[in-house]
């Protein structure tokens, strides 16, 4: 492969590949270790792939998922052994959402987004991780840029996937709030699967993947818990703006924007395309990356795993790592970071 700036990981023609699907995880299961760290706001349970002691990525999910769901087989697809044996990787589940979890008790107040934020923290201090690689998706997408925007020198870089920067719209709250109250008064509803299926696939993936879409049905029928679920979709419902702003060279004027490298990656048929093309707009250009997965709705780790594997590979070789795997694309380095992250 010749050597390629990271932008150009836009036009990036690889082959097509089999879908993943949700419910292939129990021999997966087996290669983790599970930790339940304590936090200022409950325990929360963390699931640990990879080997020890080498470089660290922190994963976090959307809502109606939980590691599992959000990163398991994207981690066990065979291409992405490399990631396996040269990363070590933390696995976050907010809390309430790991499998099988009991209803979160009644006097319980679930964590803000940036109270989240905060518990990546405290997880990360828990491991003794002095700096990290994050990799989210939707809610765990922007809970890992609030976390790197307050602490920019723990974070190397960012793989965000499906990341809605700006607070949530009339016509999602209104879904949103009656998908909550439905959860705590009826459980999960064919409403609530219907919005949570547009959610994660959109409109083409949900009509056309048909075998997809009845494994994740599947999953969060027999693995989310629906009470502990409507009160993670009501933080995310309540979200505030990330006012990050992309620098202008042109003036001194300070924003607050991401000071890391970042790979934001979106289905071409995502339900959320237009609000990532919006967050991209946010980024500084000469650090960050955006990547149009072709043939995908808005789970594209599951529908295209190869095309969003070679799209972190290349983006990793920037970052110096798997080098010795295709040719290094020139690498990116990140400015200089302080607190708060202002550019």
């Amino acid at each position: 492969m010749d050597e390629r700036p990271l932008v150009s990981l836009t036009s990036v023609d690889v082959q097509e590949s089999e879908p993943r699907v949700f419910d292939n995880h129990e021999a997966f299961n087996s290669l983790l270790s599970e930790h339940d760290v304590e936090t200022s706001r409950g325990k929360v349970r963390v699931s640990r792939q990879g080997k020890d002691k080498k470089p660290a990525i922190v994963t976090f999910h959307d809502i109606g998922q939980n590691h599992t769901s959000a990163f398991l087989g994207f981690f066990n697809f065979t291409e992405n052994r490399p990631l396996l044996d040269h990363f070590c990787i933390y696995h976050i589940d907010a809390p309430g959402q790991e499998e099988d979890s009991d209803n979160l008790p009644e006097e319980y107040q679930f964590p803000t987004l940036d109270e989240l934020s905060d518990m990546v923290g405290e997880v990360v201090h828990f491991f003794g991780l002095k700096r990290f690689i994050g990799f989210g998706v939707g809610a765990g997408a922007n809970i890992l840029s609030r976390y790197a925007l307050w602490h920019p020198t723990k974070v190397e870089a960012l793989v965000l996937v499906e990341l809605v920067a700006s607070n949530g719209g009339w016509i999602e709250w209104g879904y949103q709030k009656l998908c909550v109250r439905q959860l705590q008064n009826k459980g999960l509803t064919t409403f609530v699967e219907d919005y949570l299926l547009w959610h994660h696939f959109g409109k083409k993936t949900k009509e056309e993947n048909l075998d997809l879409v009845h494994s994740f049905k599947q999953s969060i029928q027999s693995v989310l818990n629906p009470r502990n679920l409507s009160l993670f979709i009501n933080s995310y419902l309540q979200r505030t703006d990330l006012q990050i702003h992309r620098p202008d060279k042109t003036t001194s004027k300070k924003v607050l924007c991401l000071k890391c490298p970042a790979l934001l990656i979106t289905g071409a048929t995502s339900p959320h395309q237009d609000d990532v093309v919006n967050t991209n707009a946010r980024l500084d250009p000469e650090i960050s990356t955006y990547f149009s997965v072709s043939e995908s709705g808005g789970m594209p780790l599951e529908e295209q795993p190869h095309k969003v594997a070679t799209s972190v590979f290349l983006f990793l070789q920037g970052l110096g790592y798997l080098t010795h795997l295709h040719a290094k694309p020139p690498k990116v380095t990140p400015p200089a970071t302080r607190e708060p992250s202002v550019c």
